[in-house]
Parts: structure tokens; C-alpha cells; sequence
């Protein structure tokens, strides 16, 4: 067997939802870009026994629900060994960035690698139950850079991951402001899946709008770098979509902390913001990391409240990096 293997993937923001109707036979169909940080870094070998462990900075729930993953996929694949797993770096949890797919899949990577499976991340998705409403997280991890799934099938097998439509280079030079509130976390889970129930019909002429928007703005845009034009379409997304879930979230936004700040960078004509997935996280994007880390001092300023925090990254153009050893 080999001897050890490194995975490291990052977290992604989850732009919006274009189809949220369904009355063609497919329904959600999303935007999104994978990040290069924060980031999950785990190193795995083979063993009899599981074991997870982690670095003091990361915390019991994440090493408990790599502990978890790697118990069902061990069981569904029926081995006869087991992992030990050891966590150094991780995504916040319940935040918007896709945390718990990108440890599905990068648990499942350490697995197929050391026991030689052959196992691709959408089969990886399929048997740990993620990327059921969303492809973006799996397209992430397999790519990188911005990507746009087609949704899923309402006749669809229900672990059945949604295709990936496109995907594009993210403008290197573009800088992200990711802005976090550690008082809130976001909707997930059970909580997630009520949500969505409970939910009235979405408008479909308001779907086919938020489709246009994508095919005949947000993708010419990025493929030109036209940061004004993409944001555009990406605040038509946030707003509908955005008011949709308002019964659920308590508003557009889900964290009122991060809503005002968001409010304020629309006032400032900022190009580009929004909410990743339920939130809590938000986020702006600039022309470049001077900018961005210009707007960071004068929100540091405006806005005092210890909840929140803020963080300049860039986009990840690559899939997730697997380094086998041995």
C-alpha cells in the first residue's frame, strides 16, 4: 500500500442559485469560485484502526466529522483497513465556504488513493452524501477557478452530483474580502433542508431572468475581466435570491453584522459583493490586493464589533493538490 498521502483543497463561495423554479426538469443551477484559502490540509496512511487527530488550532467537530466520513466510506466500500488521519489546517465550519464537502472529498481522496480505488471526487460526493442541491464545492475541488453547474435533475437519483457546465480562469490580479462572523453560524444541515421545504414557488420568469444574467453577463464578463459587469450580475443574484431565503436566514443576508458592512460597500460603489451560500460569511471583490486591503482599514475603522473579522485572499485556479509519498 503507499505510505502516506497530503491533500490539501480549500474552501469556496457559493455565489447564488439562477434556477430555483424547476419547470424544466432541473432545478437550482449555481455560480460559484473556489478560493485558495482558507484551506484544509490533511495527511492520511493506512491502518488497522481509525484514528483522527488535529493541531491544537483545529477544532473537535471537524476532526469528528472527518472521523465520521471516513467510517461511512470505509464501510460502503467495504475495507478491510482503516486511516490514520491527521488535520493541520481546516475551513471554518457552518461559515459558507463548503467546509464539510471539501472534507468528504479529501478524506475519500486519501482513502481511494491508499487502498488504489480509483475513486473520482463526483463518486467520492455521491457516497458521502454531498453535492446534492450544488456541484460547485466537487467542480472546486476536481478544478478550481469559476465555475457554473447545470443543478439537478428532478427525476435525478438523488445522490446524483449536478453536472458541471463551465468553468473559467479567475482574473489572477482580482482580490477577495471574505468577511466573517464568529456570533452566527449558518443555516445547515437539518435546519438547511426545512428551509428549502418550507419555501414558496419560485417565480419562474424571475428564474429565466437570473439565468440571462449569467449567460449573457456574468460569463462574457469574466472571460473580458469586466469586474463592473460581472459584479452586476452577481448582485441580481444575491438580491433575488437572496430575499427568496429571507424567511429562513432573517433577512438578505443572514448575519445583520455582515449585512451592514455589505450595505456600506454598496454605498462605497464597490462592483462586486454578496453573501457565500446561507452565510454567515460575506463577501467584495476588487481589482486588486491594494484595494481590497485599502477597504479592510476603513471597515477595521467603521465597524468595531469583535464578531467580526476579515481576510484578503485570492482565487484558486487549480484543483486540489494531491502529494502521494512512498
Amino acid at each position: 500500500m503507499t505510505a502516506s498521502i497530503q491533500v490539501r483543497t480549500s474552501g469556496r463561495l457559493h455565489m447564488g442559485f439562477f434556477d430555483l423554479h424547476g419547470g424544466l426538469g432541473r432545478k437550482f443551477g449555481s455560480i460559484g469560485l473556489s478560493l485558495a484559502e482558507p484551506a484544509l490540509l490533511i495527511e492520511a496512511q493506512a491502518s488497522k484502526h481509525l484514528n483522527v487527530t488535529g493541531e491544537a488550532s483545529v477544532p473537535g467537530t471537524v476532526l469528528a466529522k472527518a472521523s465520521a466520513i471516513a467510517q461511512q466510506l470505509a464501510t460502503k466500500l467495504d475495507l478491510a483497513g482503516a486511516l490514520d488521519l491527521h488535520i493541520s489546517e481546516h475551513i471554518p465550519e457552518h461559515a459558507g465556504l463548503g467546509s464539510g464537502t471539501q472534507i468528504a472529498l479529501a478524506v475519500g481522496s486519501a482513502i481511494s488513493n491508499l487502498y488504489h480505488l480509483d475513486l473520482n471526487a463526483r463518486k467520492i460526493a455521491e457516497l458521502s452524501g454531498r453535492g446534492r442541491r450544488s456541484g460547485i464545492g466537487i467542480a472546486a475541488f476536481d478544478h478550481g477557478g469559476l465555475l457554473i453547474d447545470g443543478g439537478r435533475g428532478i427525476a435525478a437519483d438523488a445522490n446524483a452530483v449536478p453536472p458541471l457546465l463551465a468553468r473559467y480562469h479567475f482574473p489572477e490580479e482580482w482580490a477577495i474580502l471574505l468577511i466573517f462572523d464568529a456570533t452566527q453560524p449558518g443555516i445547515h444541515g437539518e435546519e438547511e433542508k426545512l428551509g428549502f421545504n418550507q419555501l414558496p414557488v419560485f417565480p419562474e420568469s424571475l428564474a429565466a431572468h437570473l439565468c440571462r444574467h449569467v449567460l449573457m453577463q456574468a460569463m462574457p464578463a469574466i472571460v473580458e475581466k469586466d469586474l463592473t459587469a460581472f459584479g452586476h450580475s452577481i448582485q441580481v443574484l444575491q438580491q433575488h435570491v437572496g430575499d427568496y431565503f429571507a424567511p429562513v436566514q432573517g433577512g438578505r443576508y443572514a448575519s445583520k453584522l455582515v449585512g451592514d458592512v455589505l450595505h456600506y460597500l454598496q454605498q462605497a460603489g464597490v462592483a462586486c459583493f454578496g453573501q457565500s451560500s446561507w452565510g454567515p460569511t460575506g463577501f467584495a471583490i476588487f481589482e486588486n490586493s491594494t484595494t481590497a486591503e485599502q477597504y479592510v482599514q476603513q471597515l477595521k475603522i467603521k465597524f468595531t464589533d469583535q464578531a467580526l473579522s476579515w481576510r484578503v485572499c485570492k482565487a484558486n485556479n487549480q484543483g486540489a493538490e494531491i502529494n502521494v509519498q512512498g
